[in-house]
Parts: structure tokens; C-alpha cells; sequence
């Protein structure tokens, strides 16, 4: 089954989201899952372009995300373990109750919440995602008023079903996301 290279997700992106927080959103994620697809051994080419689309229907269909983009995802013939994390990275929204059975779903669940808290602290203290302290973002964490719109249960159960604590997970993110502009 085929999945967009990089450029071809790039414009696909460009093609289904056109609010800039939301690409933004949608780079960010990629590139944490590309961290991780290279600690763990996987593909960074499969997870980034995973964690580049995992929100594609967001923008148009919220209520119903990301029912569509699953719809579109089996139309064009993507993997399994893509549309699995995809709707996995939905639960507890939308009537969505798909738990993570892969390392990539458990990957996509713990980074797209969290990277709502990095970017919310990034507009307060505009430092570099690679110069943030881990220690703030933690802090910031434990805040449910800071970025209340990030649901902190969902990162907790990423991070369980990665293997990974919280805290490395904050160290980690730091790192990945320092390629960033």
C-alpha cells in the first residue's frame, strides 16, 4: 500500500489545511514522529508523513475528525498501521474509542497533544522549541488553565502505551523539535 512521500504530504497539507497554526500544528507533530520513528528503529520517513496528516480533516470536518480522513486514507490505498494510528490518536473524541496496538498509534497519541503545550509556551517565552526547559514545560503541564484546551490525558496515555515516562518524553521533544524554525 502507498503513503505520500514528504513533498507529496507537504501539499496535500497545503491542499486540505490552510490555517497556519494548524500546519504548523501538523509540522510539528511530524517532526516529533520522526524523532522518535529514529529512536525506536522505525521508519522517520512513514511516522513524519503519519504525523504530518494525522489532522488533514481537522479543519473542515471537526466534528466528525478524523472520520474522514480515514475515509480518504483507505480510498488512496495507505497502509493499515497508518489508519490505525490515525483513528487511534482520536480517542475519547468523536464516538472514537481505538486504543493504540502499535508503536506508531502510541507515538501519534503521546506528540500531537503535547505539542499544543510546547507551541502555547513558545507564544508566551518565544525561545526556540530546542531551548525550552524541560522543567517549564512540565510545569505548564500541571497547569490545567495553561493551553486548557489540550487534554493532558490523552499525552498520559500516549506515554504509557510508548513506554515512556512523561518527563523523558518532555526531553525528548525538546531534542526532536529543535530542528524547527
Amino acid at each position: 500500500m502507498a503513503l505520500p512521500n514528504r513533498e507529496d504530504a507537504q501539499r496535500l497539507l497545503e491542499q486540505h489545511v490552510r490555517d497556519e497554526y494548524q500546519r504548523h500544528h501538523a509540522l510539528m507533530v511530524a517532526t516529533a514522529m520522526a524523532g522518535y520513528a529514529a529512536q525506536l528503529g522505525e521508519d522517520p520517513e512513514r511516522w513524519y508523513v503519519t504525523g504530518l496528516l494525522h489532522d488533514l480533516d481537522f479543519e473542515q470536518h471537526p466534528a466528525t475528525h478524523p472520520a474522514e480522513s480515514l475515509r480518504w486514507f483507505r480510498e488512496w490505498g495507505y497502509p493499515e498501521e497508518v489508519i490505525h494510528a490515525v483513528e487511534a490518536h482520536a480517542y475519547g473524541y468523536n464516538g472514537f474509542a481505538t486504543l493504540p496496538r502499535t508503536r506508531l498509534a502510541a507515538a501519534l497519541l503521546a506528540c500531537d497533544e503535547i505539542c499544543g503545550i510546547f507551541y502555547a509556551y513558545r507564544k508566551l517565552n518565544p525561545v526556540p522549541y530546542g531551548q525550552m526547559k524541560a522543567s517549564s514545560i512540565r510545569k505548564k503541564l500541571k497547569e490545567p488553565a495553561f493551553a486548557a484546551k489540550v487534554d493532558r490525558s490523552t499525552i498520559y496515555r500516549g506515554c504509557e502505551h510508548l513506554g515512556v515516562t512523561v518527563d523523558a518524553h518532555v526531553d525528548h521533544l525538546i531534542r526532536f523539535l529543535a530542528a524547527l524554525p
